[in-house]
């Protein structure tokens, strides 16, 4: 009975980590385990800004980030490029900048003592009278038993894989860090590169350091990657120089209603995992929060699948209809007609013009 836990979650992100809190909130008797694979060498892949829609989760969360969390500078704008069309625009934006694995950390850090946390990754789930996980440590293989479990571990999720259908489209997220931030580089850039992805790329400054990463077929994603940055290099007339490491990473994009999956029969889904991410510009974290929660709630009622199902559904077709803007956005003759209009874009004022 010792390995033996009433619910059993894997991945330790922002939806199993709010998943982990909440629950344990509301149902302090049950025996959570809580899966953690993430370590300083396979951290997300990730841009690193709190968007809007997160920075609100966080406030109904009552949270408040601590300075540690944060990263230089801060973004109330972004630069956006089109490379096919030759455009920049200037759209006023607020994020907040930051380490996104000590973000995660730190959400690590508020979920209960009383929450097992298992370092480790899982390799193998079995149904048993319940289910079986297999978690691969740096100790050996561990076996686990509970009586729910819950997949939070992202595009790649192990438990979509073997229960339910999987993610039809995916990306590879491939990122690169460089030493340096050159005042010449926009302190955020959303890039498009028709020739290169039919999706979307990032360049931020953060800290001491440049981030270029951005969305790639699966097929050839590297050598897209590094034709991108390369295009990108000569639109800014600034050399990015070598990188310092190198990440990777598959991320989803859902297109259907059906592409959401929340879960059934005693498996259920939180985040990416499920599909909880926008189409248009891979944000995740507010979803993933949002879903942990809303999960947690259902976890009190009878038929735990349908309360889940019924209080997503609102969140659900938010995403939703933001494959439609990413069908306007990653269209490069809308986009361009868009950025050529100049609609809410932000006047950039060199010295000497006049207000």
């Amino acid at each position: 009975m010792e390995n033996y836990y009433d619910v059993a979650i894997i991945g330790a992100g922002p939806a199993g980590a709010t998943f982990a809190r909440e629950l344990y909130v509301r149902r302090p008797s049950m025996r959570i385990l809580l899966i953690d694979g993430q370590t300083d060498q396979n951290a997300k892949p990730c841009g690193g800004l709190l968007s809007p829609d997160a920075q609100k989760v966080l406030a109904e969360f009552e949270l408040t980030l601590p300075n540690a969390v944060l990263a230089d500078p801060q973004i109330f704008s972004v630069h956006t490029i089109d490379l096919g069309a030759s455009i920049t625009r200037l759209y006023q934006r607020h994020y907040l900048n930051m380490d996104r694995l000590c973000f995660d950390r730190w959400l690590l850090s508020l979920v209960p003592d009383s929450v097992q946390i298992a370092s480790g990754r899982c390799t193998k789930i079995r149904r048993e009278n319940g289910f079986v996980l297999h978690v691969q440590t740096k100790d050996g293989e561990h076996t686990y038993r509970a009586h729910a479990l819950v997949g939070a571990d992202g595009a790649s999720s192990i438990v979509r894989r073997q229960f339910f259908r999987e993610q039809p489209y995916k990306y590879v997220s491939v990122q690169q860090w460089f030493r340096g931030s050159d005042p010449c580089i926009p302190a955020y850039a959303c890039i498009f590169d028709p020739k290169t992805s039919d999706s979307c790329s990032w360049l931020i400054r953060k800290d001491d350091c440049t981030i270029f990463g951005g969305a790639f077929a699966k097929s050839h994603s590297r050598a897209a990657f590094e034709a991108q940055k390369a295009r990108l290099e000569e639109h800014l007339g600034v050399r990015l120089g070598k990188p310092i490491k190198t990440e990777a990473c598959q991320v989803c994009s859902p297109r259907r209603m059906r592409d959401f999956v929340t879960g059934k029969d005693g498996v259920y889904l939180v985040g990416e995992a499920a599909g909880l991410i926008s189409a248009s510009s891979f944000e995740g974290i507010s979803s993933a929060m949002l879903s942990g929660r809303m999960l947690a709630e259902a976890f009190t009622k009878k038929d735990v699948a349908r309360a889940y199902r019924k209080a997503t559904r609102r969140l659900r077709c938010k995403l939703y209809g933001k494959t439609f803007k990413r069908s306007i956005l990653c269209s490069p003759a809308l986009r361009a007609l868009i950025m050529k209009s100049g609609v809410q874009s932000v006047k950039i004022y060199q010295r000497g013009d006049k207000i």
